[in-house]
């Protein structure tokens, strides 16, 4: 019992680099697809080892103006209470953000109107 219990040990801090070599090996040698595994092992890795942060700040970045520039300047105005040049600004030098450090709602807000206006967005 103890030795299976170091075996999964073992397995949980496996690399990345070391799950894609186990998984070859399983497949060449032994004709095991271990697809499901190697990303269970993985995960596991992290949550075991590591714990993993959500994203809770966001920020809006303009890929591109669209068609309806005007429409995406006026909006981004509105959007960043900046004032007509300066909105222009951000859309002429777009990718460029909008907003920054804003939580997922609000961007994913943002988002959705820049995209109705017709300018191409990107969360990051």
């Amino acid at each position: 019992m103890a030795d299976l219990k170091d075996f999964a040990e073992q397995l949980v801090n496996l690399t990345v680099k070391e799950v894609n070599e186990l998984a070859n090996i399983l497949k060449d040698e032994y004709g095991i697809e271990p697809a499901a595994a190697a990303v269970a092992v993985a995960a596991g890795g992290a949550a075991a080892g590591e714990a993993v942060e959500e994203q809770t700040e966001f920020d809006v970045i303009l890929k591109a103006a669209g068609a309806s520039k005007l429409a995406v300047v006026k909006l981004v105005k509105e959007l960043t209470g900046l004032g007509l040049k300066d909105a222009k600004d951000i859309v002429d030098s777009a990718p460029k953000a909008v907003k920054e450090g804003v939580s997922k709602d609000e961007a994913e807000g943002i988002k959705k109107s820049l995209e109705e206006a017709g300018a191409e967005v990107e969360l990051k």
